[in-house]
């Protein structure tokens, strides 16, 4: 009964005129050059494309290409929201692996470590423009108990324009 009330719930979220999931925003084929910076320098180029498609009410393909001449690569994930209303989205990126994403206006955070590195993503939706960014660093010296910094190291930044819809 419980999960019929919330399935009710999500479709009537859904439904109500106004309402539009930043994935159904971000619908479409987009094209940009991801520039890979280390400590403030530009260290790489490379040319991306992001499709994005819907595959339910509440979830997306969120594929990126890389499409470098030495190491080309391919992010094949899904964006989903288990609840539109708390702004809350995951990034599956297969094999368990899952992302917490949150949306503030037209943008979606994500933060979490791996190997010991803080890494902080966001998608900004600005008209047919998306801008994809990362950054990444390790935990510093420890100077006050209270208090972890982490150095801001790299920076991925994508600027996207939209080709289609």
């Amino acid at each position: 009964m419980k999960i019929l009330i919330i399935q009710l719930l999500l479709l009537i979220a859904l439904s109500c005129p106004g309402q539009t999931l930043f994935g159904d925003k971000c619908i479409g084929k987009w094209e940009g050059t991801l520039n890979i910076f280390s400590r403030g320098v530009l260290k790489d180029s490379v040319t991306v494309r992001h499709t994005v498609e819907k595959l339910s009410p509440t979830s997306w393909t969120w594929k990126t290409e890389y499409l470098s001449a030495n190491m080309p690569m391919v992010k094949d994930y899904i964006l989903r929201t288990p609840d539109p209303y708390l702004n809350k989205y995951i990034t599956d990126e297969g094999g368990g692996l899952e992302l917490t994403d949150y949306l503030f206006g037209n943008k979606l955070y994500s933060v979490f470590e791996t190997h010991e590195v803080l890494l902080t993503s966001t998608y900004e939706l600005i008209g047919d423009t998306l801008i994809f960014e990362v950054t990444s660093g390790k935990k510093e010296s420890i100077t006050h108990p209270e208090v972890v910094t982490y150095a801001t190291s790299n920076l991925q930044r994508a600027v996207f324009k939209r080709t289609s819809r």
